[in-house]
């Protein structure tokens, strides 16, 4: 009884120290099984010395002889340091804060090639803008702020290459001058706004008045044409007018002299009476005394009727050839 009790548990024990190893075998593999994501590096040492750069993938690393460092980042960074006075040639002292854009392009130099490399960009950064502004007065540096981010860029570049950073990029975010310089800068620029503003509103009432004058001149010279033109065409439509009458006034004439001609001509074939003869030379020398002849023959005898025919066919034959 005692035998078989003690052999049960003799298995128990084994059967946990069984267990026991096993969870131990698992959790030194999955020490030993290491992922490093995109963008990023994993440095390992083995037994405190460099032993080799992990890069994106699966890896095995050896249990308890190997360690590895937090997962370093390869995307571009930007590092915003803080404002940093600075004294420019014609000693003004001011703030200026610098944004750095930089990346790590060798992980082992990153990690043993300098202590704190953000720490050390800034402070490297700060006296690399001490010495470019120093050289400049206070306008070129307001006004050179491509300049100084491309020296900045060079310099910074060189002196963290050993250390695995590249610098893609600086710039200065901000100038600040002291406050009696910046009060004096503005009055500068409000000074030169209102002198521009009065420039273009000088030459906007320039152009103005010389639009308005030659619009005035134009409206003048079209004017005067259109005052010409009328009078042409009134003096011809009269002229046109005098021409129509005196011509209707010459074709009257010729028809009533035509008529009167073959009035005289009927009375002389059919050998009217004298009273009659004598009434119509009388009608005709009124007639004619109305018109424009120039030549009428009046014979001495009225009561002549012979006569006062044969004057009123000259007549009328006179006033039918004119």
């Amino acid at each position: 009884m005692l035998a078989t009790m003690l052999c049960l548990s003799g298995g128990a024990i084994f059967g946990i120290v069984i267990s026991i190893v096993i969870l131990v075998l698992i959790i030194i593999l999955a020490t030993c099984i290491k992922v490093v994501r995109q963008s990023t590096a994993v440095i390992v040492e083995r037994l405190g010395k460099y032993h080799r750069t992990l890069t994106t993938g699966f890896h095995v690393i050896a249990p308890f002889v190997d360690r590895t460092s937090k997962p370093i980042s390869l995307k571009e960074i930007v590092a915003d340091f803080r404002p940093q006075p600075v004294i420019t040639k014609d000693n003004v002292t001011m703030q200026i804060d610098t944004v750095v854009y930089f990346s790590i392009t060798d992980p082992k130099l990153y990690t043993y090639g300098v202590d704190r490399p953000i720490s050390a960009i800034e402070n490297l950064t700060a006296t690399t803008l001490r010495n470019i502004v120093g050289e400049l007065e206070l306008d070129e540096t307001l006004t050179s702020r491509d300049t100084v981010n491309s020296k900045m860029r060079i310099i910074l570049d060189e002196a963290t290459d050993p250390w695995g950073i590249k610098i893609n990029r600086v710039e200065l975010k901000n100038i600040l001058p002291p406050k009696d310089i910046q009060e004096a800068m503005e009055k500068q620029m409000r000074a030169e706004r209102e002198r521009r503003e009065s420039i273009l509103k000088a030459e906007g009432e320039k152009k103005s008045s010389i639009l308005i004058a030659e619009g005035e001149k134009e409206s003048q010279i079209l004017r005067a044409q259109a005052d010409k033109e009328a009078k042409i065409l009134a003096a011809d439509a009269e002229k046109q007018a005098r021409i129509m009458a005196a011509e209707a006034e010459k074709a009257a004439l010729i028809a009533e002299g035509e008529g009167r001609a073959l009035a005289i001509e009927l009375i002389n074939n059919a050998n009217p009476n004298t009273q009659y003869v004598t009434l119509e030379g009388f009608e005709a020398l009124k007639v004619l005394a109305n018109g424009r002849s120039t030549k009428i023959v009046v014979p001495t005898e009225i009561s002549n009727v012979t006569g006062l025919l044969s004057s009123l066919k000259e007549t009328v034959t006179d006033d039918a050839n004119k």
